[in-house]
């Protein structure tokens, strides 16, 4: 069955199930690393809808489930509904997986407190639910100036054209306080740290400010 999509995916919105319930936010968006076109996205689940606040006190294994965009039945600016109940998305897969990983150095006297059953803890690995042909953007990923080791700012929001990554909107460091537009073809990615902008600051200055109203003609 083919799913047509609007085209404002936003990193923050709301995201309710079809029976109502509020599931969390738009947390994450996992692109094609060649394409960047969107393969799925990731929901931050409230402590409520995760059972989180039903057991206080006790620690939570995950809160990021991966939503397939099948699933996804409608987007506006503020709200992705999902065409899925709330009992489907509590079975979605989680984004993030953990594993025990060895210790580091400083870590041995923890482990050993850990073990004795004294606090401490015990190291793990995060491994996130992507192949390594996907990225993942982020609300408040850094966005750096080329591989200078500069950071021009943070990823604020996406702007998408149907799956097709069109742009990021950056909210740059210090000496400008309006959100600016950083289109595809400025763009280029080596990990999933940050994104790397192939333009200089000056070119940053001379962009005009992003107007959130304005996206909406």
């Amino acid at each position: 069955m083919t799913v047509h999509l609007p085209t404002d995916f936003h990193l923050g919105a709301r995201v309710e199930t079809s029976d109502g319930k509020h599931v969390g936010s738009l947390h994450r968006l996992v692109i094609d690393r060649e394409s960047w076109d969107l393969k799925e996205i990731v929901v931050k689940e409230t402590e409520w809808f995760s059972g989180h606040l039903l057991a206080p006190g006790s620690g939570l294994l995950i809160d990021d489930v991966i939503v397939p965009l099948e699933a996804v039945a409608s987007v506006t600016r503020d709200t992705v509904g999902l065409s899925a109940p709330a009992s489907e998305v509590r079975r979605m897969a989680p984004y993030l997986i953990y594993g025990y990983a060895p210790a580091q150095p400083g870590d041995t006297m923890r482990v050993i407190a850990a073990q004795a059953g004294f606090g401490g803890y015990w190291p793990y690995s995060e491994t996130a639910r992507k192949t390594t042909d996907e990225l993942e953007i982020n609300q408040g990923e850094n966005v750096m100036l080329g591989h200078t080791g500069k950071r021009l700012g943070r990823v604020r929001d996406v702007l998408y054209d149907g799956r097709e990554l069109a742009g990021v909107v950056i909210h740059p460091d210090g000496w400008r306080q309006s959100d600016v537009v950083l289109q595809v073809r400025f763009l280029e990615r080596s990990d999933d740290l940050a994104l790397f902008a192939r333009l200089t600051a000056r070119d940053i200055e001379q962009m005009p400010p992003f107007l959130a109203g304005e996206a909406e003609k």
